[in-house]
């Protein structure tokens, strides 16, 4: 099993800054054990209802992923975070090439039901006689 992912001190010292500060409701507690607990769910893959248990409460972890995500936090923190590094050692890239879909998301057996028959190529033989 792989081991969860912590974030270590230099990079939450590094993201510190940028988190927001001026949020409505309780005070957030623990900041690096959430977003380690983020980080882990976006990197294995797994669904949030299965983030370990050391990262907080599962619909906490999801709850700040999405309420950050809607309100562009994590945009924010990105392009900080690329400017901050750009040109040193740690340089950063980031990826999004793997979505997920679920095995019935690519449409039904044969395709959509009712084709424009405008669709066919040019001078192409009809296969019905009007």
């Amino acid at each position: 099993m792989k081991s969860n992912f912590w974030l270590s001190d230099d990079q939450f010292e590094l993201i510190k800054p940028h988190l927001p500060h001026r949020a409505a409701g309780r005070r957030r507690t623990d900041d690096r054990r959430i977003i380690s607990g983020i980080i882990h769910v976006l990197q294995s893959g797994c669904r949030w209802q299965d983030c370990p248990p050391q990262y907080g409460p599962s619909t906490t972890v999801y709850n700040r992923y999405n309420r950050w995500s809607q309100k562009g936090h994590w945009q924010y923190m990105f392009r900080e975070l690329t400017a901050a590094l750009a040109g040193s050692s740690e340089e950063i890239s980031i990826d999004s090439t793997h979505i997920k879909a679920h095995r019935c998301a690519g449409g039904g057996k044969g395709g959509p039901l009712f084709r424009p028959l405008d669709t066919q190529k040019a001078g192409a033989t009809p296969r019905f006689m009007p």
